[in-house]
């Protein structure tokens, strides 16, 4: 057996469940499997093996579920691809095999089962890599952060329960004014590149990760920018965002037989780590333009969204999208939530009115970090905070936003009822990061770090 080409990547993971990605390579004429068997850590016997057949039309790419997992455990996996010798081979029948699986052996651990016990979290956004001619310029650029993010989680008292990457992870239209890549070949290649660079591999290979897209993963402004001749270039983009973002996520259903559920209805998707609950909204694929009714998210995301908001139990809501909730930008801010006013306003009314609490929502975009608390003039209960983390690695053509780029003198939004006033609750960090967020029983830690992981700020903000 062969090391999958793309992955081991681990995906959505709960107490007794993971997901596990990965790709093989297309050998001409001939049958390709991938593998994957695991343990305890300690233990000495392996699992039976759990094989796929990788076909072209998934780009030899498959998604394994491990099921009946015991809580809070490490785990030990092997995984890899080949191509047996016999053209009538099935998934039973591989089984019989004498394989010899390649030597590395990985490692990730379920949930806690203990619902008040510390989380913490690695958050990220704008991966700039760089491609010319098929291949990544300077890759290493792109890649050293993860090296830091890898040793932090390795140093870490409180165990890392996943790696949120909230938009661009790719840049599809990295060099869209010179040579535009719009074919799915050319696409998936630039998947390729991203997610086999060494560091990147090897934290997604031992940390749950979860992924929503954004604009760069199709063109960029989509679908302001939309024009007649995209509809090939969306196909393409969604397609291989499918294969390689969405396929691990928990927008996939799992089954009662324990597979999981394919085609794929949606993009966002909800997951739980004790009494910490996410949301991961799709605020790019379902925007609606039309002056008669502007959504950022189509209805039913947004009624799904208010359902979640109160019906949960959670102690900790985080709600996920890609593009900043607040506060706005003064220029190019019709990208974002600034240009869905009324939609904003009826989340920020459903809170306030529902007397919510501890609602988080964590963004990426704007190439700068930034915490900040909303509040209400009229409602001293109300109060509602976003964290902003972003990017992994800018490129040299494009700003870092700064404290100017964002309108704080005035308030995010006047209602008869009072206003939404806003406030900066960190520093705007100008320069490559990440955030790690540890979500305590009183607090809420929010520390940012540079692509060394030397510390850039912390700051705390007070539970409910």
């Amino acid at each position: 057996m062969f090391k999958p080409t793309v992955g081991p990547i681990i995906g959505h993971t709960t107490t007794q469940h993971a997901r596990i990605f990965l790709r093989g390579e297309l050998q001409k004429d001939t049958l390709v499997f991938g593998g994957i068997r695991y343990r305890r850590s300690g233990d000495t016997p392996w699992s039976k093996a759990i094989f796929q057949q990788l076909t072209s039309a998934r780009d030899m790419c498959d998604v394994f579920a491990l099921n009946d997992l015991a809580t809070d455990t490490e785990y030990e996996y092997q995984a890899g691809w080949f191509s047996p010798m016999s053209p009538v081979h099935t998934v039973e029948t591989v089984q019989e095999l004498p394989l010899q699986w390649p030597r590395h052996v990985y490692r990730f651990s379920t949930q806690s089962g203990n619902p008040a016990a510390p989380r913490a979290y690695i958050v990220g956004s704008c991966r700039y890599l760089r491609m010319t001619v098929g291949a990544p310029s300077f890759p290493h650029l792109g890649d050293r952060i993860f090296a830091s993010i890898t040793s932090l989680a390795q140093r870490a008292e409180t165990p890392i329960s996943a790696l949120l990457m909230t938009g661009d992870q790719v840049y599809i239209d990295d060099l869209n004014i010179i040579a535009p890549d719009r074919e799915f070949k050319e696409i998936l290649s630039k998947y390729r590149m991203a997610f086999s660079q060494p560091h990147i591999s090897k934290l997604m290979s031992g940390t749950p990760t979860y992924m929503i897209l954004d604009d760069h993963e199709i063109e960029d402004n989509w679908p302001a920018n939309k024009n007649k001749n995209d509809d090939l270039l969306y196909n393409n983009a969604i397609a291989a965002y499918e294969l390689y973002q969405a396929s691990h996520s928990p927008a996939h259903e799992l089954l009662e037989d324990g597979n999981i559920r394919h085609p794929l209805k949606r993009y966002w998707y909800q997951f739980t780590n004790g009494d910490i609950e996410w949301f991961v909204t799709d605020s790019r694929t379902r925007r609606n333009l039309s002056a008669g009714d502007r959504r950022i998210l189509d209805e039913e995301q947004e009624q799904a969204l208010c359902e979640w908001l109160i019906h949960s139990t959670a102690r900790v809501k985080f709600v996920v999208t890609s593009v900043m909730f607040y506060p706005d930008r003064k220029r190019l801010g019709d990208d974002a939530w600034k240009a869905f006013p009324e939609q904003r306003l009826r989340l920020l009314e459903t809170i306030r009115t529902r007397r919510i609490k501890n609602v988080f929502f964590v963004s990426g975009d704007v190439h700068g970090s930034l915490t900040s608390r909303l509040t209400h003039s009229e409602d001293p209960d109300f109060e509602v905070h976003t964290i902003v983390s972003s990017p992994l690695c800018n490129s040299k053509l494009l700003p870092y936003a700064k404290a100017a780029t964002f309108i704080l003198d005035q308030p995010l939004a006047r209602t008869a009822a009072g206003d939404y006033r806003h406030e900066l609750t960190s520093q705007v960090i100008s320069q490559d990061n990440f955030a790690l967020l540890i979500v305590e029983q009183e607090q809420i830690r929010v520390s940012y770090h540079d692509r060394d992981g030397k510390l850039l700020q912390s700051t705390s903000i007070t539970l409910r």
